[in-house]
């Protein structure tokens, strides 16, 4: 690895990074410009967006563009002979993440698909009740909704006031409606539109003890939090690896306790050679980009590089940077927790007498800031996501935007 004016040029080899890595981890600034300087940012554009999709490190990019080259010399050859042998390693790499079983992790394209998969398919009869929150990711909202329409089962629903400080009054929240009756608590690990996080553990407990099956929507802690289901308490879960692992776009995973696995069957017709309690029944969708799977292990190898201990940290303090500099504004509200056990990188804005969509508009045309607009239920503001590549100038920036529409 070289230099080029004092500026560290994309990863040539992981045996560079090695050699480079233990000097940097003495500076803490020279290694987030380190990992900033791996990724293809704009230098035009400020994106706190991270949350919706994030954007590949240049080693993922290269390893992407690398296995599609191979694969268009000879496509049925290559992708079917040979990169798909390269998946089962991915697979390891990612149980290990989760500390589980590989045979309990199915490589797919996103949290819809894998919670879809759980949702429609696990079995419920009339009468049964499942737990859930009115913000919850819509997608996963509605499939419920066609279950209760087409199955009647009984849908109950938590509800919030944000920020949530409380890990004990949050978990009771959901207990408080377990009945003999409940079948199904779905749990939003961090709540998408605010980075509110759940105590998932003690609800998942208490749910185990009353034989209630806990689905876990991961997609914004997976590569984010640390967290592991080596415990067992967590029976179905569901990830987008291109959200805080930076993978590939449309690459996602499902995680199924392997005695749960034969309780579900497969969207698509599965091999009939395969047994019904192998977790690649879900993969067979045809032919499938092999390439962006094979990927999933360099987005790996960089997230294994930073430590998910230190990117966890690390994001936590960009939300806090910011934040703690706009809280004290009359009209301002921060609905995101500032407790590290119950937030992260996501948080939540809004100005009074402001609509979300003005405040997003105003940072886009005078700050070239790139936000998202969240409207539902109670929340009317913008969701802030920075991310490892994100630096403080840039929610310094950030802040004067906010204060002088407040100021307005």
């Amino acid at each position: 690895m070289t230099t080029t004016a004092g500026v560290w040029t994309h990863v040539t080899s992981w045996a560079d990074v090695e050699k480079m890595i233990l000097p940097l981890q003495a500076n803490e600034d020279d290694f987030w410009g380190w990992v900033r300087s791996q990724y293809t940012i704009s230098s035009n554009m400020i994106n706190l967006n991270n949350g919706g999709v994030s954007p590949q490190p240049k080693s993922v990019q290269d390893a992407l563009f690398r296995y599609t080259e191979m694969a268009n010399e000879a496509p049925s050859y290559y992708l079917w002979r040979i990169l798909d042998e390269g998946k089962e390693h991915v697979r390891k790499k990612l149980a290990d993440l989760l500390r589980v079983s590989p045979d309990e992790v199915a490589i797919n394209r996103n949290t819809t698909e894998s919670l879809m998969t759980v949702i429609h398919g696990i079995p419920l009869r009339k009468g049964d009740e499942v737990v859930l929150s009115k913000y919850d990711y819509p997608r996963m909202m509605n499939a419920w909704k066609a279950r209760e329409k087409r199955d009647g089962i009984v849908l109950k629903w938590v509800d919030f006031d944000f920020p949530e400080n409380d890990p004990a009054s949050i978990a009771t929240k959901y207990t408080s409606l377990f009945t003999p009756k409940t079948k199904v608590v779905q749990l939003t690990h961090m709540i998408n539109w605010v980075g509110q996080m759940l105590p998932i553990k003690e609800i998942a407990i208490e749910a185990k003890k009353a034989g209630i099956k806990t689905i876990l929507d991961a997609a914004h802690t997976f590569a984010h939090i640390d967290f592991s289901l080596a415990d067992g308490y967590i029976d179905y879960m569901g990830a987008s690896l291109h959200k805080w692992l930076c993978a590939p776009f449309g690459t996602g995973l499902l995680y199924i306790r392997k005695s749960e696995i034969q309780n579900v069957p497969a969207f698509f017709t599965e091999d009939p050679t395969m047994k019904n309690e192998n977790i690649r029944k879900f993969e067979e969708l045809g032919t499938r980009a092999s390439t962006s799977e094979l990927a999933i292990g360099n987005a790996i190898d960089f997230h294994n590089i930073i430590g998910i201990r230190r990117k966890q940290r690390q994001l936590y303090e960009l939300k806090q940077y910011w934040t703690n500099q706009v809280k004290g504004f009359p009209t301002i509200s921060i609905l995101t927790p500032e407790n590290e056990k119950l937030s992260g990188a996501i948080g939540f804005l809004s100005i009074q007498g402001k609509e979300g969509q003005e405040i997003e508009q105003y940072l886009f045309k005078h700050y070239r800031i790139h936000s998202t607009t969240i409207k539902h239920e109670k929340l009317n503001g913008i969701r802030i996501t920075p991310n490892v590549y994100t630096t403080r100038y840039e929610l310094d920036m950030l802040v004067e935007g906010l204060k002088k529409m407040a100021e307005s």
